[in-house]
Formats: C-alpha cells, sequence, structure tokens
C-alpha cells in the first residue's frame, strides 16, 4: 500500500497562490502586494486563526502576517503580503487554535445569563496570564497582566471584570502576540521574486535599419540613436529592436513578401546568418560592434533599457548549417526544409532540429545570449518559443538567471494557451497575449478575468498594441480613434504594454482586405519616417502616449496586475475598471466604438473603489485635467476622435475640492 500524507492537527488545506502542486514556485516582483489564501478550520466549536509567514532568499522568516476570514462561515482565509528584494522565497500558511477568542465567545454568553460566572473569569485569567508570558515587556505584557488580575478580582462587579479583558488595548496586544495553540502549519511553497520591470514597463519596438538619412537610407546604430530621445520623451522604458544580425540571401524575401528579392532589398532581420556571422555578429550595415555599445549606452542615459529579439533560426547562409549540421533535419534527400507556420511560409529560413545535439545547442545559445549580456542587453524578447522543446527554454533560462537573475524573458508565443502558460510557469518572465484580438467588452472582461486570476501567480502579460506581423481590423477599419483607445487600454490594463513604431502614426493601411500584414511591411524593406512633419501637422497621437506613460509612472495602482477590477456599465460599448494600491485608486471608463458616440451609467463598485457605498468623491480626468464628484452611479458620455476614455485619480474628499462642478462626465 501506498503511504497517505496525514493531515495536520488544525486542516490546513488549498493553499494559493502555487502553481504545479508547488513544483515550481509562484511569482512576484520586489514590493509587489498579493493575496495568499487557504481553508483553515477543526473540529467543534472553537475558534481558529490563521497567518502566512514569508522567509527570504536567506531562509530569514519575517514577521508574521495575519489572516481573515473572507467571508463569514466560509473557512476561507486570506492576507495581503509584501516580498522584498529579488530572489527564491518561500510562505507558508500557519493555522492555530484561538483559546482567547473561544474564551471570549464563551464569555460574552455566559457571564452576563449567570452562568458558571466565577469559573469562566477565573478561566480568563489563567489564559490571560498565559498569554502575557508571550508578550515582550515592552511591548504591553503589563496590559495583559492587568487584565488577568481584574478578571480575579470579585471585589468588582461581574461586568467590570469582564470589560477589562475586553478593552481596545489588551486586543491591540493580542493582535500583535496571540496565544496559539496546536499550531499546524502547510507545507512551505515556493516564491520567485523578481525585479520590478519583469512586471512592469513601457515597450517601444523599431528597427534601427529605417532611420537611415537621405545619403544613406539604411540606418545604423550611430543614426538610430538619434530616434532615442524622442522615444525616451514618450515615457518608454524599454527599447525592443528585432534581431541585429547579418541576413541571408539565399531565398531572400523581396518587398510585401515576394519570393523573388532585387539587389537593393534588404531581407527580412529574423533570417538570421550570413557569411559575415550568425547570431553573436552585428549585420554590417547597421554598423561595428563598438556602434551597438554606443547605442546602448545611449540608451542607459536616457533612461531605457535595450530588449534584443532572440529568434533561435537561421538562415540557409548562418554558419551553423555547415559547422553543425547536426543541429538541422536533413530530409532523405539531404536538403533541409524551410520553416512555416501554415498559412505562412518561411522559405529564407532553417528551423533548428532540437534533439540530436541539445547539449550543444543549450550551450551555444547560453553563450550566443551571455555575449549579448556582456554588451548591456539584459532583456530577451525570444521569437516563437512555442516551436522549440519546453524543457529546451527550461533549462536555459534557470542557467542565465542562476547567475543574472535580472535577465529578463518575453516570450513570444501566440499559441495555444496550454503551451503559452507553460511556458510562463518553466521561466519566462513575461508573455505576449491575445490582447490584439480580444476588443469587445465581454472579450476584454473575460480575458482579463482570466489573466488576473491564478494565472497571475505565474504569467506576466505585456500588451502591445500593434507588432510588425499583427495589424488587427479594429485598427484597420477604426482609424485614429481606434488606436486611441487601444492604447488606453493597453496602458491600463496591463502593467507591461508595448507599440511598435508607426503606431503613433496610425498606420493602419494592410496588404489585402481581411489580411493582418501591413502594406509595405517594414519586415521586408526599410520605412522612413517623418516624425517630424508629423508632428508639425498633428497626425501623430504621441501626445496622448506621452500622457498615458506619464499618468502610469505617476500612480503605483498602473504598476501591478493582479489589483483589476470591473465595473458595470449599461452599455456595452463602453467599458469600465479600476486599479487600487494603497490610497492610490485609477478608475477608467473606456469607448470600444472608434465610430460613434456612446452614452452609459457606470454602477461603481465602490468598496473596491476602499470607498463606502454612500460616498461621492472627486475624480480626476487625467488626460484631461477636468474634475468631477462621482458617486455609486454616473452618466458617461465619450465622442471618439474628442474624447476616447476617463483615466481618473479618485481622490478622497480631504485631497481637495474639485476644479469643475458637475456630477457626470461627457
Amino acid at each position: 500500500m501506498s503511504a497517505t500524507v496525514g493531515i495536520g492537527r488544525i486542516p490546513v488545506r488549498d493553499v494559493h497562490p502555487v502553481v504545479e502542486n508547488g513544483r515550481r514556485p509562484a511569482k512576484a516582483v520586489t514590493g509587489e502586494t498579493f493575496e495568499v489564501t487557504a481553508t483553515v478550520f477543526r473540529e467543534g466549536h472553537d475558534a481558529v486563526a490563521a497567518n502566512v509567514v514569508l522567509k527570504d532568499p536567506e531562509g530569514r522568516p519575517g514577521p508574521w502576517t495575519p489572516m481573515r476570514e473572507l467571508a463569514p462561515g466560509s473557512d476561507r482565509w486570506g492576507a495581503e503580503v509584501t516580498p522584498g528584494a529579488p530572489g527564491e522565497w518561500t510562505y507558508r500558511v500557519e493555522a492555530w487554535s484561538d483559546p482567547v477568542a473561544t474564551w471570549r465567545n464563551t464569555a460574552r454568553i455566559k457571564v452576563p445569563a449567570g452562568i458558571d460566572t466565577g469559573l469562566v473569569l477565573e478561566e480568563g485569567a489563567e489564559l490571560f496570564r498565559r498569554a502575557a508570558a508571550g508578550v515582550p515587556a515592552d511591548s504591553g505584557r503589563a496590559v495583559v497582566l492587568a487584565a488577568a488580575h481584574t478578571l480575579l478580582d470579585d471585589t468588582l462587579p461581574v461586568a467590570t471584570r469582564l470589560a477589562a479583558a475586553l478593552t481596545p488595548e489588551v486586543d491591540a496586544v493580542l493582535a500583535r502576540y496571540p496565544l496559539r495553540d496546536l499550531v499546524t502549519s502547510s507545507e512551505p511553497l515556493p516564491l520567485l521574486v523578481e525585479r520590478e520591470r519583469a512586471l512592469y514597463g513601457a515597450w517601444y519596438e523599431f528597427f534601427p535599419r529605417s532611420e537611415g538619412t537621405p545619403d544613406r537610407p539604411h540606418g545604423t546604430f550611430r543614426t538610430a540613436a538619434r530616434r532615442l530621445p524622442a522615444i525616451a520623451a514618450m515615457g518608454f522604458d524599454v527599447v525592443y529592436l528585432p534581431p541585429i544580425h547579418p541576413i541571408g540571401t539565399t531565398h531572400r524575401k523581396g518587398r510585401n513578401n515576394t519570393l523573388t528579392a532585387t539587389a537593393d532589398d534588404v531581407g527580412v532581420p529574423w533570417a538570421i546568418g550570413s557569411p559575415e556571422g550568425g547570431h553573436d555578429s552585428v549585420h554590417p550595415a547597421l554598423g561595428t560592434l563598438d556602434d551597438f555599445d554606443h547605442f546602448v549606452a545611449e540608451a542607459a542615459r536616457l533612461g531605457l533599457e535595450i530588449a534584443l529579439d532572440f529568434a533561435l533560426q537561421c538562415s540557409p547562409d548562418h554558419p551553423w548549417v555547415h559547422k553543425h549540421p547536426e543541429w538541422f533535419h536533413h530530409r532523405p534527400d539531404g536538403s533541409i526544409a524551410h520553416a512555416e507556420n501554415p498559412p505562412k511560409k518561411y522559405q529564407d529560413i532553417y528551423p533548428i532540429a532540437f534533439d540530436t545535439d541539445p547539449d550543444g545547442l543549450h550551450a551555444e545559445t547560453v553563450r550566443v545570449l551571455r555575449h549579448w549580456m556582456d554588451h548591456g542587453v539584459r532583456i530577451f524578447r525570444v521569437d516563437n518559443p512555442h516551436t522549440k522543446p519546453v524543457a529546451f527554454w527550461e533549462r536555459v533560462i534557470a542557467d542565465i538567471n542562476a547567475a543574472d537573475p535580472d535577465v529578463v524573458f518575453l516570450a513570444e508565443a501566440f499559441t495555444r494557451p496550454a503551451m503559452m502558460h507553460t511556458l510562463a510557469q518553466i521561466g519566462f518572465q513575461q508573455s505576449y497575449t491575445y490582447f490584439t484580438w480580444r476588443n469587445t467588452k465581454q472579450e476584454l472582461t473575460e480575458y482579463l478575468t482570466e489573466l488576473t486570476g491564478d494565472a497571475a501567480s505565474y504569467m506576466r502579460p505585456n500588451f502591445f498594441a500593434n507588432t510588425p506581423d499583427i495589424l488587427h481590423a479594429y485598427l484597420q477599419h477604426g482609424h485614429r480613434p481606434a488606436f486611441e483607445v487601444r492604447a488606453v487600454l493597453a496602458a491600463t490594463l496591463s502593467p507591461a504594454w508595448g507599440i511598435y513604431s508607426g503606431y503613433e502614426l496610425c498606420e493602419n493601411t494592410p496588404l489585402h482586405e481581411g489580411g493582418e500584414e501591413y502594406l509595405d511591411s517594414e519586415k521586408y524593406q526599410l520605412k522612413p519616417r517623418d516624425w517630424a512633419r508629423a508632428d508639425r501637422e498633428g497626425t501623430t497621437i504621441a501626445p496622448l502616449i506621452t500622457r498615458l506613460n506619464t499618468i502610469r509612472r505617476a500612480h503605483p495602482a498602473l504598476h501591478r496586475l493582479r489589483n483589476l477590477r470591473f465595473h458595470h456599465t449599461d452599455n456595452d460599448a463602453l467599458i469600465a475598471y479600476s486599479k487600487r494600491a494603497g490610497s492610490d485608486v485609477v478608475l477608467v471608463v473606456a469607448n470600444l466604438d472608434p465610430h460613434r458616440t456612446q452614452e452609459a451609467t457606470i454602477s461603481l463598485d465602490m468598496p473596491q473603489l476602499g470607498l463606502d457605498w454612500h460616498e461621492s468623491v472627486p475624480v480626476h480626468d487625467e488626460l484631461t485635467g477636468r474634475t468631477y464628484h462621482w458617486g455609486r452611479t454616473n452618466y458617461v458620455r465619450l465622442e471618439p476622435g474628442r474624447a476616447p476614455a476617463h483615466v481618473f485619480h479618485v481622490r478622497r474628499p480631504s485631497a481637495g475640492a474639485p476644479q469643475n462642478g458637475g456630477a457626470g462626465a461627457s
């Protein structure tokens, strides 16, 4: 017979968050608050209580955090905890019998009724003496001993003796130093705490090769560095570069993905490798490794981190093809099949075969990553990780993060949910999501409820509003209002969000109707943009993007994921949601219809905003500067092109009077 693990004296069940029954760590970032919950109960009617214990990476337990019963009679307990420094933490739930609470429940019934009064008060005195033994002398021990003494003083009225044990002063001391019997602990669960950039940040993707000059259209790292101040001015934190390596010429793609390239076609950056080098080399047209170092340094000077694309695939001209033929699958005729993602075909790319020399591939991958880490890259956007073995990535990320825990990996895996979730569980710090394809109120509500629920314990979404591969029909047909509202949604729903260059210009022309490819895609050609002209003519939404990133930085509530809550609207064209962190509360109402003005009544869940149901408070629109008074029910009217959304800072009355009156918003 197999052994059965015994249950604890005070059962502690169903502890959350938990990932794969504790085989893998739940995740948090430094300073992130999250809730630990558990089911706690015992036999009979005696009171129970519970607390959470965090242990830091050195194994030192922190002050334990008392838990509260989440709903009366539910046996479900919870507490919010906040880990500090990055590293491998643990957390556990301790449950215990609470004899003082049990006695108080009994005494409140028996003493007023005159049942066993003397005995009950004497039992209480004994409990309080026991409790006092666990209280430091300078932390209120005398207060508890005085209560015990009064309980035994039969010269006093019974009500006075009992009242001495129920004072707020006694409660405060015993809340810090409770008398705990039959303490029972859950198994410790792992918690991986990482730097904040693993959860929070604004990303900007652009192709350095498109940032050239009239005399030399192909950009270099030196010319592309001139774009960095504008990116920093828009409030972005991360600059993401597509592959910067030599590009193959065999089966090179032409403009708009044509199979026949001309001498002027620059090729697809993801077709990595040529006689000039492979994954550890810089495309000669972009400059040298020193030029790249200069680009990274300029970005750092402006407060920007560089994220580099890591695409584990090769052009037919890559040095690996000849040096390591065992890393590729050869067909019976000796040829290597090109990559496919039906219906897409990538004639200029060879996929890697991972099972013939896994150790060799692992060693080379780690070497390449460390090469770029030595040149200042601490973030990697991994291209199509779902087409490679999950075990491969688990090993690679573990090796990198063991020595360099600050390195962040973003999984670009638009695929089945099981794969996306598993990649997050085995080590990827961030994940692309289906946000691009979630455009209705129901779609957004359901998907964000999923992402901010149990999945938030291990999967951190990055909401890119567009990518070089994805120009959604919503943007194609919604024009500027669609770009505006999707930026608001991405920037406020998720702690991490991003745009691909050209989004601020509302570029929305597809290659063909019904598809998501851009016409004249930058993947296949240079795409110079006249940024100065767009600024002069007001054809850019950069001011809105700048404002959104400014709002994000000012509001800690927008730095978090698990605090998202939705509120009722009586018109499904409008969506309302809030985020709260401590005293900081942000409330967003957005018009999802880019074509028509929409009106709705917004019914707020006031406790989710930290307010009582009857309160009316100033709400300051961070986009327009106007302030309104809102209560539980409010009218909103939003007009595309004029007001894509309200992004309200919810203020307590003590924060000051509103600048503009009015009960509603429009």
